[in-house]
Protein backbone atom coordinates (compact mmCIF):
# COMPACT_ATOMS: atom_id res chain seq x y z
CA UNK A 1 0.00 0.00 0.00
CA UNK A 2 2.73 1.91 0.63
CA UNK A 3 4.28 1.90 -2.66
CA UNK A 4 1.31 2.61 -4.08
CA UNK A 5 0.69 5.63 -2.03
CA UNK A 6 4.52 7.13 -3.17
CA UNK A 7 3.56 6.04 -6.77
CA UNK A 8 0.62 8.38 -6.74
CA UNK A 9 1.92 10.96 -5.35
CA UNK A 10 5.21 10.70 -7.73
CA UNK A 11 2.12 11.18 -10.63
CA UNK A 12 0.97 14.15 -8.86
CA UNK A 13 4.43 15.75 -8.87
CA UNK A 14 5.32 14.86 -12.51
CA UNK A 15 2.12 16.51 -13.59
CA UNK A 16 2.77 19.39 -11.75
CA UNK A 17 5.91 19.98 -13.12
CA UNK A 18 5.56 19.04 -16.44
CA UNK A 19 2.35 20.37 -17.22
CA UNK A 20 1.81 23.86 -18.34
CA UNK A 21 -1.18 25.93 -18.64
CA UNK A 22 -2.51 25.28 -21.87
CA UNK A 23 -5.67 27.33 -22.37
CA UNK A 24 -8.81 25.02 -24.70
CA UNK A 25 -9.38 25.27 -28.26
CA UNK A 26 -13.21 25.36 -28.36
CA UNK A 27 -15.62 24.33 -31.28
CA UNK A 28 -19.34 24.09 -31.04
CA UNK A 29 -21.30 22.90 -33.96
CA UNK A 30 -24.96 21.10 -34.57
CA UNK A 31 -24.79 17.32 -35.42
CA UNK A 32 -26.83 18.23 -38.84
CA UNK A 33 -27.10 21.36 -40.69
CA UNK A 34 -28.84 23.87 -38.48
CA UNK A 35 -32.98 24.13 -39.60
CA UNK A 36 -35.47 25.70 -37.91
CA UNK A 37 -38.49 23.08 -36.03
CA UNK A 38 -35.90 19.94 -36.97
CA UNK A 39 -34.72 18.04 -34.38
CA UNK A 40 -30.66 18.19 -34.10
CA UNK A 41 -27.76 17.80 -31.25
CA UNK A 42 -25.39 20.95 -30.23
CA UNK A 43 -22.27 19.99 -29.43
CA UNK A 44 -19.40 21.48 -27.72
CA UNK A 45 -15.93 19.99 -28.25
CA UNK A 46 -13.22 21.21 -26.03
CA UNK A 47 -9.80 20.02 -26.38
CA UNK A 48 -6.23 21.26 -26.09
CA UNK A 49 -6.08 22.40 -22.08
CA UNK A 50 -4.41 21.58 -18.78
CA UNK A 51 -5.03 21.18 -16.02
CA UNK A 52 -8.28 19.82 -15.99
CA UNK A 53 -9.84 22.56 -14.00
CA UNK A 54 -12.86 23.00 -16.48
CA UNK A 55 -16.75 23.33 -16.45
CA UNK A 56 -18.44 23.60 -19.93
CA UNK A 57 -22.30 24.76 -19.95
CA UNK A 58 -24.28 24.64 -23.09
CA UNK A 59 -26.81 27.78 -23.22
CA UNK A 60 -30.17 28.54 -24.73
CA UNK A 61 -30.62 32.11 -24.99
CA UNK A 62 -28.32 32.17 -21.89
CA UNK A 63 -30.06 29.96 -20.05
CA UNK A 64 -28.28 26.61 -19.04
CA UNK A 65 -29.74 23.14 -21.04
CA UNK A 66 -30.84 21.17 -18.41
CA UNK A 67 -30.43 17.99 -20.51
CA UNK A 68 -26.86 18.22 -21.59
CA UNK A 69 -24.48 15.24 -20.86
CA UNK A 70 -20.60 15.36 -20.92
CA UNK A 71 -18.09 12.50 -21.75
CA UNK A 72 -15.21 11.68 -19.24
CA UNK A 73 -12.61 13.56 -19.22
CA UNK A 74 -9.99 11.81 -21.58
CA UNK A 75 -6.14 12.61 -22.03
CA UNK A 76 -4.09 13.32 -24.38
CA UNK A 77 -0.37 13.08 -25.36
CA UNK A 78 1.46 15.87 -23.33
CA UNK A 79 -0.91 16.21 -20.54
CA UNK A 80 -3.68 17.83 -22.42
CA UNK A 81 -7.17 16.97 -21.95
CA UNK A 82 -10.06 17.04 -23.71
CA UNK A 83 -13.92 16.71 -23.21
CA UNK A 84 -17.20 17.14 -25.42
CA UNK A 85 -20.70 18.06 -24.30
CA UNK A 86 -24.21 17.63 -26.37
CA UNK A 87 -27.77 17.95 -25.95
CA UNK A 88 -30.73 17.83 -28.00
CA UNK A 89 -32.48 20.61 -29.47
CA UNK A 90 -34.73 22.06 -31.99
CA UNK A 91 -33.62 25.52 -33.57
CA UNK A 92 -36.10 27.80 -33.38
CA UNK A 93 -35.74 31.29 -34.89
CA UNK A 94 -34.65 34.22 -32.99
CA UNK A 95 -33.17 31.71 -30.13
CA UNK A 96 -29.38 31.68 -29.59
CA UNK A 97 -27.01 28.97 -28.30
CA UNK A 98 -23.99 28.87 -27.12
CA UNK A 99 -21.17 27.45 -24.86
CA UNK A 100 -19.38 28.50 -22.10
CA UNK A 101 -16.30 27.24 -21.25
CA UNK A 102 -14.43 28.35 -17.86
CA UNK A 103 -10.85 27.00 -17.39
CA UNK A 104 -8.81 28.03 -14.88
CA UNK A 105 -10.27 31.50 -13.59
CA UNK A 106 -11.28 32.71 -17.71
CA UNK A 107 -14.50 32.55 -19.32
CA UNK A 108 -15.21 32.01 -22.98
CA UNK A 109 -18.70 31.71 -24.56
CA UNK A 110 -18.64 31.07 -28.37
CA UNK A 111 -21.74 31.48 -30.35
CA UNK A 112 -23.12 28.65 -32.13
CA UNK A 113 -23.36 30.14 -36.18
CA UNK A 114 -26.39 28.14 -37.49
CA UNK A 115 -26.10 29.43 -41.40
CA UNK A 116 -30.45 29.41 -41.54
Amino acid sequence: MRGLVCFALLCVLYVTVQGKVSRPKIQLYSHFPGEYGKPNTLICYVSGFHPPDITIELLKNGESMSNAQQTDLAFEKGWQFHLTKSASFTPQKGEDYSCSVRHMSDTKNIVWENNM
